[in-house]
């Protein structure tokens, strides 16, 4: 079990393009900057003109850790396992958090932690994980 995300009017499309496998970030329609997550307000420029673009869904390893115990129960039996943050191409100041995988179904522990290398280039997968949600993961690229 994962903890699922809460899917509001903001992150909506984010949530939408996940499940047909796409990697959008929202934008400002004024002053054209990307920002995750997403929100009401763009942070630079406080306009409400919200835009969604495709990302390419290439990045680098940014910063990584491997969680210990106390878990919560439904992680403590996957432990050790990877999180990653990951550093979109398109912009490095845009990063996403995920596991990084060998494939889009892979078990969040299947990499051994040691061979993550801060500054590896990676590309964006998605696992679904339920009706509603696919999850964004990372595989070396």
């Amino acid at each position: 079990m994962t903890l699922l995300p809460v899917i509001d009017e903001d992150s909506g499309p984010f949530w939408e393009a996940a499940r047909r496998g796409e990697l959008v970030m929202q934008g400002c329609g004024t002053c054209g900057r990307v920002r995750f997550p997403p929100r009401p307000m763009c942070p630079h420029c406080q306009s409400l003109d919200v835009t969604w673009s495709p990302m390419s869904g290439r990045g680098t390893i940014w910063s990584f850790v491997v969680p210990h115990p106390p878990l919560l129960p439904d992680y403590a039996e996957l432990a050790p396992y990877n999180v990653v943050v990951v550093a979109l191409d398109e912009d490095p100041a845009l990063r996403l958090v995920g596991n990084l995988v060998t494939s889009e179904d892979g078990p969040i522990n299947e990499v051994d932690p040691a061979s993550i290398t801060i500054g590896a280039p990676v590309h964006v997968v998605f696992a679904k994980v339920s009706d509603d949600v696919s999850l964004p993961r990372w595989v070396p690229a």
